[in-house]
């Protein structure tokens, strides 16, 4: 047998039905359904900034940025060389380049710069929008950003500290140096709550609180989890006299010392490994409190519902990276000769993937318009309040199920660290956990529910808006208005905010997108015909329609 000796000095390297490297693209205007949701929820103004921002995101050097970031996470360095206590963290180059990319595009301020210096309708919208481009490229930097656009409600308590604090967010600065913060450029908020012998039970907390006869507290005790512990200053709960207080903890005291904040060691995650988590201690530590004495978790509470949001955007952005992964892949692996996405049912498990990620992406959006508009509207203050903790239940199950399955729909390749599925996977849990884990999260809707009964009332009516277009929805919702006449039980609290929350996503879909997504979506989750796991919708279904829509890639 003769062997083409052209042929074999190639072979064995010669790349074949391979995809083409995903980078390049606008992350904004390949997503038709953010692209609509922007405009319909009252940011169209906004529009040219995510153009930007969606081209700068999805660019091969940010893409680029996310890998190296999460291949060098952050290194704790308590003392300098001549044994001082420094309690610093040291971030990869890749890092700083994202903060500064979120940040300087106003991720953290936006919803709080004055009308003079940005358009105030549709704030939280366009923000919304940013958070999920800039979530997609790499997740683990949105922590700290996150916290610092959501410390801003809980600072308002204490106007001093607003008037001290805001105005160094408002600048849209990203500066990592360790310094006072009056001679920085621009400032990082930070969030520690959690003790370890209480997690989720603040209350428990045991952090003591002491006056320190000027005016300001002294903090001593230990926090279990400190979210991105090279910030500027966090928020904290503390034990004062008059019971669990809010506490404003800056890292330089204002005599320009450090403060007795001291980072006890980084956490090893599962994921977000890009981002410092990390155990540390006050020792008689420098604080101001923030609202009342006692009230701290009724003062805190505007930064947790503010950071649910960004949960629920979190979960959105990872479903949408997922989905965009998987069909770049298909449209270019050929499999028993054809086209990956030409293929039955490949088309299946994709366009159910697609309706997952448009449901989370509409959801969001419309939750976001609702935070724009509750100071001045009480049917909205009740969406955004009830229909935010549901959103935060249901979306961030939802997200590690999808994004498996997108996984899969790569193969080997999307098991391996060199395509971006491992990451999203080990990120795709933490939002689950984050601001509340689910049992805590469907406590807090029956709670709600017992205190705010107009939310659920604002809620189902959004909900209604829907009524008479699809039979299913028509049956699935008045067994759910049915099922809120009488007290929930606890045992039942999980079933129903998953209710709530499909017929929010049903709603919105049967309303806003095209009629082949909101079929499936209907015949899927709220009927009989689709089943458990993605890639069981209904033979029927317009999977082209679907997927065209899904990924203008």
């Amino acid at each position: 047998m003769k062997i083409d000796l052209d042929v074999r000095a190639a072979g064995t390297h010669q790349v074949v039905n391979q995809p083409p490297p995903l980078v390049d693209y606008n992350l904004f205007s390949t997503d038709g359904a953010l692209v609509e949701a922007l405009e319909r929820e009252g940011a169209g103004w906004a529009k040219p900034r995510l153009q930007e921002f969606g081209r700068l995101t999805g660019c091969e050097e940010a893409i680029r940025w996310g890998f190296q970031a999460n291949e060098n996470p952050p290194e704790l360095r308590t003392h300098n060389r001549f044994g001082d206590r420094i309690d610093e963290v040291e971030f990869h180059p890749a890092w700083h380049a994202l903060m500064r990319l979120s940040i300087e595009h106003g991720l953290a301020s936006l919803p709080w710069m004055t009308p003079e210096t940005e358009p105030k309708q549709g704030a939280h919208v366009a923000r919304a929008a940013l958070l999920l481009l800039a979530s997609e490229n790499e997740a683990g930097h949105t922590c700290p950003v996150s916290m610092t656009y959501a410390a801003v409600p809980a600072l308002r308590k204490q106007p001093e500290l607003a008037r001290e604090w805001e105005p160094h967010i408002h600048t849209a600065r990203y500066d990592s140096r360790a310094r006072p913060v009056a001679e920085k450029s621009g400032a990082l908020m930070g969030m520690a709550m959690t003790e370890k012998q209480g997690g989720s039970d603040v209350r428990a907390n045991t952090t003591l609180a002491e006056p320190d006869g000027n005016g300001a507290y002294v903090l001593t005790g230990h926090k279990w989890f400190c979210s991105a512990p090279m910030c500027d200053a966090f928020l904290v709960l503390a034990q004062a006299l008059g019971g669990l207080t809010c506490f404003l903890l800056p890292r330089w005291t204002p005599d320009g010392e450090r403060n007795r904040f001291h980072i006890q060691r980084l956490k090893s995650k599962l994921g977000n490994r890009s981002n410092a988590s990390s155990e540390v201690e006050f020792d008689a530590a420098w604080a101001q409190r923030v609202g009342e004495e006692g009230r701290g978790v009724a003062t805190i509470i505007g930064m947790v519902q503010h950071t649910r949001l960004d949960c629920v955007i979190g979960s959105a952005s990872l479903m949408r990276q997922g989905l965009v992964q998987a069909i770049h892949h298909a449209r270019h692996r050929k499999a028993f000769g054809r086209l990956l996405v030409d293929q039955p049912l490949m088309q299946n498990v994709l366009a159910d993937l697609a309706l997952e990620s448009e449901a989370a992406t509409v959801l969001m959006m419309r939750l976001a318009r609702a935070f724009d508009a509750r100071e001045t509207n009480a049917a909205e203050r009740g969406i955004a309040r009830l229909g935010t903790a549901a959103a935060k239940y249901w979306v961030a199950k939802r997200a590690p199920a999808q994004v498996n399955e997108a996984l899969e729909c790569l193969g080997g390749n999307g098991y391996v660290e060199e395509s971006i599925l491992p990451r999203l996977y080990r990120e795709a849990p933490l939002n689950s956990i984050w601001e509340g884990s689910g049992n805590v999260i469907c406590l807090d809707i029956l709670r709600a529910i017992g205190k705010e009964p107009e939310a659920l009332t604002s809620l189902l009516s959004e909900i209604r808006l829907a009524r008479g277009s699809d039979r299913r929805f028509d049956a699935f919702t008045g067994t759910l208005e049915k099922d809120w006449t009488e007290p929930v039980a606890e045992v039942e609290a999980r079933l129903l905010a998953e209710r709530l929350a499909l017929a929010f996503q049903a709603s919105l879909l049967i309303r806003y997108s095209i009629p082949e997504v909101a079929d499936a979506f209907c015949a899927a989750r709220l009927g009989d015909a689709g089943g458990r796991a993605f890639g069981t919708l209904p033979p029927a279904t317009n999977f082209q329609a679907i997927l065209k829509r899904a990924f203008e890639g």
